[in-house]
């Protein structure tokens, strides 16, 4: 098993590009609103909702397990709809030396192309935290249970 590296994913969605990357850039207290299964509640830890630096604690259900975590943003590129965040506290903590997460909304005629990148490096080979790859199935569910949200609205 490998120690550190990255995963990737890309969901299309029918929402416009720009109205879905304005949840995660104003609006991201309203994700445990839009995918309640997954995402169980959200508050400021430091700073505010938006701005570099600013740091979450997130509780939420990942591998079928209820577990929380803090979120810090990293780096926000707004020309290029690119958000850069880094996960820690709680079981990724006890498993990972360090875990980012990078969201990027693509724009397209139709809709949009939601790409999730998670760069990972893990304490040691076997974790008890949820896998990278759980990590992007989990942020995967999230999109397209934000798209749905969005699009009936």
């Amino acid at each position: 098993m490998v120690l550190s590296g990255k995963v990737e994913t890309e969901v299309e969605i029918q929402a416009p590009a720009a109205k879905f990357y304005h949840v995660f850039r104003k609006q991201i207290h309203h994700v445990p609103n839009m995918s309640t299964e997954r995402v169980h509640g959200a508050k400021v830890h430091e700073g505010d909702w938006e701005n570099i630096g600013s740091v979450k604690h997130w509780d939420f259900t990942i591998e079928g397990r209820k577990t929380s975590a803090k979120e810090k943003i990293e780096a926000i590129d707004d020309d290029n709809k690119i958000i850069s965040y880094s996960l820690f506290d709680g079981e990724i903590s006890e498993g990972y030396k360090s875990l980012r997460g990078t969201l990027q909304v693509i724009n397209k005629e139709n809709g949009g192309i939601v790409k999730w990148t998670f760069e990972y490096e893990k304490l040691q080979e076997n974790i008890t935290a949820a896998s990278p790859d759980s990590f992007l199935d989990f942020a995967a569910k999230v999109t397209k249970d934000i798209d749905d949200h969005l699009v009936k609205a």
